[in-house]
């Protein structure tokens, strides 16, 4: 009896673990915007690329970028990218699970209700990751990980994006590495994008749900695609000229225009030391003698 005990004990023990490895995000989740507010919602301005690792190549094709591009009839029907539409605006989701209905294991998770409903799929039974040369998605190809109360996915496949909406590009380069890490109904996404294209250095952001029974998921499905904006040429792509400067988000706000292009040094904490330089009154310059 004391070994049929024994045997029992240790078997308790052996499975602890791996009831401390489980953790659902399944349910309904509504978003709380507790960062970057101006950037999810009306959408960042041309050339504030603060905060963002970015480099030259980056800087120069955000430049370029127009946001009337999205009214040509090719581009009315686009979601957002992987790399961006968990980001914003919201979103309110819906986390469905797909069991197998044989051995009941969990094989996906599913996020409903981003913008475009480009819905994702999780891949959460072990499959690897497609060749290089299939087919990429606005929603790439994840798949996932539970490592106790966090859920990692890793993100390949990619359409060429955006990572805000003024033009900041990924390309199909980048891979996506995300933590879903759950407190009881508050859900916390970090997200790590890395691009050897356009980052100097990975870029991470997070984002904030809380679990809720009463959401409205986005029902921004159905694009009408229509001659919006009449009179353009055949062929026509609205962009801003090569070489464009754009300072107007500097000027408005008072920055230096070095301190708003990004770059991986201005975000550490040390940056802040060389704006207050750049900031710093400039002393009068002294009469000239002759």
């Amino acid at each position: 009896m004391t070994i049929v005990r024994i045997l029992v004990v240790l078997v308790l023990l052996f499975a602890q673990p791996a009831l401390a490895q489980q953790v659902d995000i399944s349910g309904e989740w509504a978003a709380r915007v507790h960062e970057d507010q101006p950037h999810r919602g009306p959408g960042a301005e041309l050339g504030d690329y603060t905060g963002l690792p970015i480099n030259d190549a980056a800087r120069q094709k955000a430049s370029h970028w127009d946001a009337s591009i999205l009214s040509l009839p090719e581009r009315m029907a686009q979601p957002h990218p992987a790399v961006y539409f968990m980001r914003g605006p919201g979103p309110n989701m819906r986390i469905d699970k797909r069991i197998d209905p044989v051995t009941h294991e969990l094989v996906a998770y599913t996020l409903e209700g981003v913008f475009g409903r480009d819905d994702r799929v999780i891949w959460m039974d072990g499959r690897p990751h497609p060749s290089p040369n299939a087919e990429y998605l606005w929603e790439g190809f994840s798949t996932g990980k539970v490592n106790g109360n966090r859920l990692t996915i890793t993100t390949t496949h990619m359409k060429y994006g955006v990572i805000q909406r003024n033009g900041v590009p990924a390309s199909t380069r980048a891979k996506m590495t995300e933590h879903f890490i759950r407190h009881g109904d508050q859900l916390t996404l970090m997200t790590i994008v890395e691009d050897p294209v356009y980052l100097e250095e990975p870029f991470v952001r997070t984002s904030h749900w809380v679990r809720s029974s009463n959401i409205n998921v986005d029902q921004r499905w159905l694009f009408e695609v229509v001659d919006e904006v009449a009179g353009r040429s055949v062929g026509y792509v609205p962009h801003y000229p090569f070489g464009t400067r754009q300072d107007g988000y500097a000027k408005k706000h008072g920055l230096p225009f070095e301190s708003t292009q990004g770059g991986k040094a201005t975000i550490y904490p040390e940056y802040e030391l060389k704006l207050k330089e750049m900031l710093a009154p400039r002393p009068p310059a002294s009469p000239s003698t002759r």
